[in-house]
């Protein structure tokens, strides 16, 4: 989102220039970019908390598949990030003038949905999967928004020798706000994991539930809101008042030339690579944790797993981008990519077992020990790859348009994320094979079906999970990327630099 290149570049020189202050002169700066990230990560852990919850009222995998599309909108926000650049009222702030209404909407919808949410989830035909993504959908494109603002923002609050701690408080804050919004709350509203950690007297229900969280979440944020509004002033604020024909012709400027990157061969065919590499890890990756929620594992156990992976997300990129340094970032990628696929099938092999390490009292200490060391294992591998190729967008992104240029290929690689993940969870049932035991001549094909065969006094069993089909369909289209266009990939690296660079007329 730092499409500022473009448009800010002279706003940033015209910004006056404060004395070197070091960190400690921005300390209050530094602390508001690290609260506006936060609050960012809070609708956004919530909604990835609510597979879990829908799994746990055994909802189908198609309606898993149409909540998906939640997690879209971040991954598209390049989309409309050149209007949020371009259009603001002078008066009142150009980053200002975006946050403050998003975060108020924000704020609304959370309130909203704090009075809603039971009737959403607890309705007669069970929930409401309709609404309930509706809603979530809104949240996620207004927390999308808000990030766009923020991150051009922080370019000019933060002084030119600061502002790579802009960076530092996107990733932290985030993934705050993402753990109190997922696993924090996962955590507080598990009545089993409050008895046992946090009470004393045994209760029914959670600590809080999830219309409590909501509406607390609502409130900092029509607080924080307003106070932002009134305290909080924008650099250079009203200075050189721009005329808006030049900022609109800014957003046809921004438009035409994501469409001119795009056109470059090399970069097109990047993009295709990109697109079609994830198909091979969509059904571990999307589908892995619902089966395991189905199977009776808590589902707060599992985001409490999460816990321990925090100082390793830490270190990974760290320890891996001494690896990437080099002129050949891709191929580090290109290792990782097989050795991702067979923990794919590990994962299946996990799903497959845990039935049968499951006892009177939930599972054993080593089963969570075991789930654990295949998420590390696989987090090793995911990093290796994100970070070998984010080097790569960072090598070959023409430094002219830097920010357009990477924003585009991270858009391209997370849509290339979401898309099979949608299709991995939208498959299951599909490929789900059912018979009916105990009635003659029935089927289980449909829910008609399925209704019949217990009317005749049947039950349906399921002969085949659609789940390892697929794991194993995905691992063969996996490999077969690896082996034919996963060269192709690494030869994209042997391309001189001038392919990659935008012939713009300038």
């Amino acid at each position: 989102s730092n499409l500022d290149y473009i448009i800010g570049a002279d706003y940033e020189d015209r910004r006056h220039h404060r004395a070197p202050t070091g960190i400690r002169g921005e300390l209050g700066n530094v602390v508001l970019l690290l609260f506006l990230y936060v609050l960012q990560g809070i609708p956004l852990g919530l909604a990835g908390s609510i597979p879990l919850i829908l799994q746990s009222k055994n909802v189908s995998y198609r309606d898993q598949a149409f909540f998906s599309f939640v997690f879209w909108p971040f991954s598209l926000k390049l989309f409309w990030a050149p209007l949020v650049d371009a259009l603001y009222f002078s008066r009142f702030g150009r980053r200002k003038s975006w946050l403050v209404p998003t975060q108020y909407l924000l704020g609304f919808f959370m309130l909203y949905l704090s009075f809603t949410v039971n009737s959403l989830l607890q309705s007669e035909k069970g929930p409401n999967v309709v609404a309930l993504t509706a809603v979530f959908f809104i949240l996620a494109f207004l927390a999308a928004t808000q990030d766009i603002a923020v991150d051009g923002w922080a370019l000019t609050m933060l002084s030119r020798e600061n502002v790579g701690y802009a960076s530092t408080c996107n990733s932290v804050g985030q993934t705050a706000g993402y753990f109190l919004g997922n696993v924090l709350f996962l955590a507080l509203e598990s009545a089993d994991f409050c008895n046992k950690y946090l009470r004393i007297e045994p209760k029914e229900t959670g600590i809080v539930t999830l219309s409590d969280f909501l509406f607390f979440w609502g409130v900092v944020f029509m607080v924080s809101t307003t106070l932002v509004a009134i305290f909080k002033r924008e650099n250079g604020h009203g200075k050189g008042k721009r005329r808006v024909p030049e900022e609109t012709q800014g957003v046809m400027e921004t438009y035409k030339l994501l469409f001119t990157i795009v056109k470059m061969p090399t970069v097109f065919t990047f993009c295709m690579l990109l697109l079609t590499a994830k198909i091979g890890f969509s059904a571990a990756d999307a589908v892995t944790g619902l089966k395991l929620v189905e199977e009776g594992v808590p589902k707060e156990q599992l985001a409490l797993l999460a816990v321990p992976m925090v100082p390793l997300q830490i270190l990974l990129p760290l320890i891996i981008s001494k690896y990437t340094a080099g002129p050949r970032p891709l191929d580090i990628f290109y290792k990782a990519y097989p050795f991702r696929l067979l923990i794919g099938l590990e994962y299946a092999l996990l799903v497959w077992w845990t039935p049968s390490v499951k006892q009177e009292g939930g599972f054993p200490v080593y089963y969570y020990a075991v789930v654990l060391l295949s998420y590390a294992v696989h987090q090793l591998a995911l990093y290796s790859m994100y970070v070998a190729c984010m080097a790569f967008h960072a090598k070959v992104s023409d430094p002219l348009i830097g920010g357009t240029y990477m924003t585009l290929l991270n858009t391209v690689t997370n849509l290339g994320g979401n898309w099979p993940s949608t299709m991995a969870l939208w498959l299951v049932d599909p490929l789900t094979s059912k018979e009916c035991r105990g009635a003659a001549a029935q089927s289980c094909g449909s829910a008609a079906e399925a209704e019949l065969c217990v009317k005749e006094g049947g039950a349906c069993v399921t002969t085949l999970d659609g789940y390892y089909v697929e794991s194993l369909v995905c691992v063969v289209i996996g490999l077969t990327w690896w082996l034919w266009l996963g060269k192709k990939m690494k030869q994209l690296q042997e391309r001189s630099p001038a392919a990659w660079r935008c012939r713009v007329n300038q």
